[in-house]
């Protein structure tokens, strides 16, 4: 009686074309964009496509920046991110192979993806931003390199060894955060399009879910985290995937020795708080798919057949799943609509109650053009039922009544279909003491129902009926089904 279902909740994106602009405005790839178009045929670089030094200045200032050392740095930032993107195109230069040769600088030119920025769709525009994010992704996951004096070997090359740098763990671990802050984002009574606490999401990766108090040391790992993330997030801000007030440097001079995580401090935000944007949920999902993780959007469905919606949303909050039927139903007439959703709701598969609730939901919000369909199964085992209840929402005449063993099904099915979904507990209590209620001996008629989550219902309501008597009549029932069934 379960289905599979998503692990991530639906994301609501904004339109490709908002997104784009977006992508456009953010400042790093609006810099790097600027300085395409300021190369030219005077425009050197070094063996490793960096700019030559003696043009960082002149860089900075097409930028708007003083030609100082943050001036410059800024430049250098853009102008890798236009090499990595294909914004601008490079001949490298030569190192000097002997002592005493002087290097040969190479040359730069606007690469053949600048006029997408432009001329391209605002899905060009999103895939080029995508690569810069993998970009400055890779510069967040790199060591920090503080003394590079004693880093180096021999022969002057950084050694790797010593940096005590593992790159799959540090990509591992900020791919997490990120996907904390995803789905701290994207669920039902989340931060939703609010801020989180740096020090929330650094212990969310550090501290293990069954620690009650952390202990001294875990507090140092996550006031370690949060530092690094600190260095991260700034770098990742000017991309425009996240808005990020930094951590308070002070604190780190206020609290000598002491965790920056262990202070009872009230105003949480000197301890840094960040968001995704827009196009950062749109980034992150897409690295996830990428990733081979099931992080779905609201409208992928859309245009997707009946079985697929049905089964898509079955993971659904309630009104992400409303949004989705919604727009599955827009592009298509009520009359084929109803006939394409009621041929995906049969079935005796684990998720199939799940998919005749959803079918029901999904019908409740089809005109009355629906009619001949609903009809068309009023004679349905499996849909006669949820069949009736539409028809006599609708006030429509001449509906048959149903056969008693319609009514137990159908019953047997509703539940089977809200425990599945997981939903408000006291409802589904509520529903299981009404229908008890209603029908006197209920239990006797319901252990003989041909459905086969019979026995998996009977042992639920025995679970859930507040009344213990009634409560013992449901497992002894659900004995009963079990019995019968061979089980």
């Amino acid at each position: 009686m379960s289905a599979d279902h998503p692990t991530l909740p639906p994301v609501r994106l904004r339109a490709d074309a908002e997104l784009a602009r977006d992508a456009l405005a953010a400042p790093l790839l609006a810099d790097a964009a600027r300085l395409a178009r300021w190369t030219g045929p005077d425009t050197r670089v070094d063996a490793g496509g960096e700019l030559v030094d003696e043009q960082l200045p002149a860089a900075a200032e097409a930028l708007g920046l003083p030609a100082d050392e943050e001036g410059e740095l800024r430049a250098g930032d853009a102008w890798r991110l236009a090499v990595d993107t294909g914004l601008v195109e490079i001949e490298d230069g030569e190192s000097a192979g002997e002592a005493g040769a002087e290097d040969v600088p190479g040359r730069a030119a606007p690469g053949e993806n600048l006029a997408l920025l432009t001329g391209g769709s605002p899905r060009d525009v999103l895939a080029l931003w995508l690569d810069g994010f993998d970009t400055v992704f890779a510069d967040a996951v790199a060591p920090v390199l503080d003394d590079l004096d004693q880093l180096l070997d021999e022969d002057g090359e950084i050694d790797v060894d010593a940096l005590d740098w593992d790159p799959e763990a540090e990509a591992e671990f900020l791919e997490g955060v990120l996907g904390n802050l995803y789905l701290l984002t994207v669920s039902e009574g989340g931060a939703g399009e609010g801020p989180v606490p740096l020090p929330a999401l650094a212990a969310s990766m550090v501290v293990p879910d069954d620690m009650g108090e952390p202990t001294d040391d875990v507090l140092e790992q996550v006031s370690d985290a949060m530092m690094r993330l600190d260095e991260q997030f700034r770098l990742l801000e000017p991309i425009g995937l996240v808005e990020y007030q930094p951590l308070d440097e002070a604190l780190m001079v206020e609290e000598g020795e002491e965790s920056a995580v262990s202070v009872d401090d009230e105003d949480v935000t000197r301890y840094g708080m960040v968001r995704l944007t827009p196009l950062g949920l749109y980034g992150v999902r897409a690295r996830m798919l990428e990733a081979g993780v099931g992080a779905p959007a609201v409208g992928d469905l859309a245009d997707k057949g009946a079985d697929a919606l049905l089964d898509g949303i079955a993971g659904y909050p309630e009104a992400a799943a409303r949004e989705e039927t919604a727009a599955w139903l827009a592009g298509r007439d009520a009359l084929g609509a109803a006939r394409e959703l009621l041929h995906a709701a049969r079935g005796s598969d684990p998720g199939s109650p799940l998919r005749r609730l959803h079918c029901q939901q999904t019908l409740s919000l089809v005109g009355p053009e629906a009619e001949p369909a609903v009809r068309e199964v009023l004679d349905d085992a499996e849909l006669g039922g949820l069949a009736r209840v539409w028809l006599a929402e609708r006030g429509a005449a001449d509906v048959p009544a149903p056969p008693e063993s319609m009514i137990f099904w159908l019953a047997i099915d509703t539940i089977a279909a809200q425990l599945d979904a997981e939903g408000d507990l006291e409802e589904l209590q509520e529903l299981i003491e009404g229908l008890t209620g209603r029908h006197g001996g209920f239990f006797e008629a319901a252990w003989r129902v041909e459905h086969p989550a019979t026995a998996e219902v009977l042992e639920a309501m025995g679970r859930l009926h507040r009344d213990k008597g009634t409560a013992k009549e449901a497992r002894k029932a659900a004995f009963k089904a079990r019995s019968r069934g061979g089980a």
